[in-house]
């Protein structure tokens, strides 16, 4: 069901009239560009999106909810890449200067006039399925280090390898229709330490010292990365004394995990007596975010959210879309983390790192 209700500030952020934030990480254009030439960062994000049409369309041409999904494919690739060239020849058009939100949201919003409503949702269920019958394994590896150092670390490995599901990213997409991922091998090969950004040190530090009392947690893929990565590292808090908030789409978008979908997996994980493999849940929640993108305007929440996080003490961003294309250098009155895993080189050059590469930035609360 789709939130008519209005959307709000999340009310953590520190807002955009004290510390000018900007939802999209990466400058795509500075006042001194000429606003009808598109600037070689705008055209390189252009052929990103370019780029990935035609997985986007196998995807939709495959979509069984939708009559005639094939013809409706082929104009949904059509009309996006058309709009995507308007953009080279005017970037002023359409609503621009483009950015990473407005090239999701013409892109979602062409895909849902042509009646697809969730075209990742077959490959979704599939992998949810995967994960769910490797999640006690997964939780025995991480229950059997004794060192809460080294079980920490083992988690935060958890969430990248299950980060690299990942259907938005044209190279992944293609590596996963092809071979499938292991997330057990994926937690191995991982890039090693240190990573383009790197505060795990310091966040081991606060973790050995304290507890927080409530977790909001920005949630992004389905299957490995909610299910093997996160659900694990938010046992943890929540056997901890902490209060977990898992935060997720209202709406579907590439194979981004939404709130109903997340209601229905953890409701498959837990026992009879409502535990996660021994750990009570009556302290984990999940909210709406009020977001239909693979990346999200703190701006713009539900005021559901909003007033779930406002007693907060940590705000976790995960994923590349949320914590490192948007968001990366937002500033929270709370400690706040943002942890994913590069998958576009022209993120990796932005941040002057390597494709694959871990982003693991954390920001203490400013005093």
């Amino acid at each position: 069901m789709e939130s008519a209700a209005e959307l709000v500030a999340f009310p953590l952020l520190i807002t955009p009239i004290d510390s000018n934030y900007r939802a999209c990480t990466i400058p795509y254009r500075f006042p001194s560009d000429n606003p009808r030439k598109p600037t070689p960062t705008e055209l390189a994000w252009i052929d990103l999106f370019l780029n990935s049409i035609p997985s986007f369309k196998k995807r939709a041409e495959s979509d069984s909810t939708v009559p005639d999904a094939p013809i409706q494919a082929e104009k949904f690739a059509q009309r996006y890449s058309e709009l995507l060239e308007d953009f080279k020849k005017d970037p002023e058009s359409h609503g621009g200067p483009p950015d990473c939100i407005l090239l999701c949201r013409l892109r979602e919003q062409i895909l849902r006039e042509l009646g697809f409503r969730d075209i990742f949702k077959k490959v979704k269920d599939e992998e949810n399925a995967k994960a769910i019958s490797l999640f006690e394994n997964v939780v025995r590896i991480n229950d059997a280090i004794e060192d809460e150092g080294k079980r920490l670390d083992n988690l935060v490995r958890g969430i990248f390898a299950g980060n690299i599901f990942d259907l938005g990213s044209a190279q992944l997409a293609e590596v996963f229709s092809k071979d499938g991922m292991s997330f057990l091998a994926s937690c191995q090969n991982l890039v090693p330490r240190p990573w383009v950004i790197d505060d795990l040190d310091a966040f081991k530090t606060k973790w050995s010292k304290t507890s927080w009392k409530k977790a909001i947690i920005f949630v992004d893929n389905s299957g490995a990365d909610i299910i093997l990565g996160i659900l694990p590292f938010a046992r943890e808090l929540l056997r901890r004394g902490t209060q977990v908030v898992l935060a997720a789409n209202d709406l579907p978008s590439i194979n981004d995990v939404t709130y109903p979908e997340l209601i229905e997996i953890v409701a498959k994980l837990k026992d009879d007596n409502g535990q996660l493999l021994g750990v009570d849940t009556s302290n984990l929640l999940i909210a709406n975010s009020g977001n239909d993108l693979p990346v999200i305007d703190l701006t713009c929440v539900s005021q559901e959210l909003a007033f779930m996080a406002s007693d907060a003490d940590l705000v976790i961003l995960e994923g590349m879309g949320r914590g490192i294309e948007t968001n990366l250098y937002a500033q929270f009155k709370c400690d706040s983390l943002k942890i994913g895993m590069v998958k576009h080189p022209e993120v990796a050059q932005f941040l002057g790192g390597r494709l694959y590469d871990c982003v693991f930035k954390y920001n203490e609360a400013q005093s």
